[in-house]
């Protein structure tokens, strides 16, 4: 094989790594790549760095031999070499992946400008084909949504449409909105589906308006079959834009074309936006959600271990969902850093170090270990009091009742603390249970008892001893 012929395979491994693996991964280990020698059989690569060296071979090993293999079938036998002088500028064999995927990734958006031949469909590009029904999971709260945007996705404009779903952050609305874009393009090539969020239609709308191409703009999103705006909450005190909306669902609701909002609130509460469209939101079908509980944290958790190709022992999953706060993106970067601090630094997952990293980076108020978890063992409020009063050794009445006596005032705290963070029981509940006690004071002991926890250690270990006890 000759340098020519070496330039061009490696390039044409870059030009397929790059639409075959994720962008980080590829700037991360393919900074640079070069030919070692060509053997009758076999081939080797430089690489700069051991820990280039073994994420490819162990990740990338099958579709670096497919490529090479498709141009010179004799090759059977593939391996990577360390070459700490690979930068050097004499080396011409040597592949500037970096360049590369920036020349590729500059191509790329130039064809598929041309192909549009405008950016009146560009908005459809914002639809990430990652995300799918089938890797969206599913718990009790977000079932009725799901299954909403399922059939909508079905058969769109015979049922659900209006569809309105709002929830809080970060509890993967996006993902079920693109899933749903993406479900429809797939089974309807020749539907028009525009998928964007409510700060881009604002941006779109304010440079028509500049431009003074309005017209085209309104053409362009009365001519579509499915609009799914993302976030429309950012719409509000932006009066123009409501006003231009107003219009647009219309004429798209009149004309049976899909349309599917998201929002992080119920429509009563959108006190800045237009009353008559508010009112129009009202009476659209509407469907919410709620945060995950810890079986669905941990699933969801183990789901994306196992997308990334991660293995990560059930006891850092089980503790990880314990601790974080009930929202999908902070389990994505917790993930994110147990991967990072591995391939980094070969920092294998415990509870020891995730916990420090959680405690460093305020995760959360307080961490509990966990050793035993499969479903709650009691089933009342009296059980967990009973289990309480028994392991603090004092008597329920002194529990309940609200005596300010140092040695009750701790145990008290605990008991409101697990009614709260593992019975799931509202302040209001919890201070029902406690005599004399308010919400205010039930939320106020709550938070104290978390505080303590991060100066006593036997306290911590006397609260992960009362968990264990409430599961089996």
């Amino acid at each position: 094989m000759d340098k020519v012929s070496e330039i061009l395979l490696l390039k044409s491994i870059v030009k397929e790594l790059v639409e075959k693996i994720k962008k980080t991964d590829f700037l991360t280990y393919f900074k640079k790549l070069s030919i070692v020698s060509v053997q009758d059989n076999s081939i080797s690569f430089w690489v700069i760095s051991s820990f280039a060296k073994d994420n490819i071979s162990f990740k990338f090993y099958k579709e670096i031999k497919a490529i090479v293999t498709s141009q010179y079938p004799n090759i059977q036998f593939i391996d990577f070499q360390v070459d700490s002088n690979i930068d050097n500028p004499s080396n011409h064999k040597v592949i500037d992946c970096f360049k590369e995927y920036k020349d590729l990734t500059v191509k790329k958006r130039k064809e598929d400008f041309e192909d549009n031949n405008s950016s009146e469909w560009m908005e459809i590009k914002t639809i990430n084909d990652k995300y799918n029904f089938d890797n969206f999971i599913v718990w009790p709260s977000n079932q009725l949504p799901f299954s909403a945007c399922e059939a909508v996705s079905r058969k769109p404009w015979a049922s659900y449409n209006p569809l309105y779903i709002y929830w809080n952050v970060w509890l993967g609305k996006t993902h079920l909105l693109q899933a749903t874009g993406n479900t429809i393009k797939w089974k309807f090539k020749d539907k028009k589906i525009i998928y964007t969020t409510a700060d881009r239609f604002a941006n779109d709308y304010i440079t028509n308006v500049k431009k003074r191409t309005l017209e085209k703009m309104k053409e362009k999103y009365r001519s579509i079959d499915v609009l799914v705006i993302d976030d429309v909450q950012f719409l509000q005190w932006k009066e123009s834009t409501q006003q231009e909306l107003y219009n647009i669902f219309n004429i798209l609701y009149e004309s049976n074309k899909q349309i599917i909002l998201s929002w992080d609130r119920a429509p009563r509460e959108l006190t800045e936006l237009e009353p008559r469209l508010r009112s129009r939101f009202e009476w659209w079908i509407i469907v919410d959600i709620s945060a995950p509980d810890f079986e669905t944290k941990l699933a969801i958790l183990q789901e994306k271990a196992r997308a990334r190709e991660f293995i990560i022992p059930q006891e850092v999953a089980e503790f990880i969902a314990y601790n974080a706060w009930s929202n999908i993106r902070e389990l994505e970067w917790i993930l994110n850093q147990i991967i990072a601090e591995y391939e980094l630094h070969n920092m294998p997952p415990t509870i020891e170090n995730v916990a420090q990293r959680l405690n460093k980076l305020a995760i959360t108020d307080s961490l509990l270990w966990t050793t035993k978890k499969n479903k709650m063992s009691i089933k009342s409020y009296d059980e967990l009091i009973d289990i309480v009063s028994e392991h603090f050794a004092i008597n329920k009445k002194d529990l309940l009742w609200d005596d300010r006596r140092k040695e009750n005032m701790i145990p008290r705290q605990v008991a409101m603390y697990l009614l709260k963070n593992y019975m799931n029981y509202t302040l209001e509940r919890i201070w029902n249970i406690f005599s004399g006690r308010n919400h205010s004071a039930v939320l106020y002991s709550c938070r104290k008892l978390e505080l303590i926890l991060k100066k006593n250690q036997n306290l911590f270990y006397e609260i992960n001893v009362l968990r264990d006890k409430l599961w089996i």
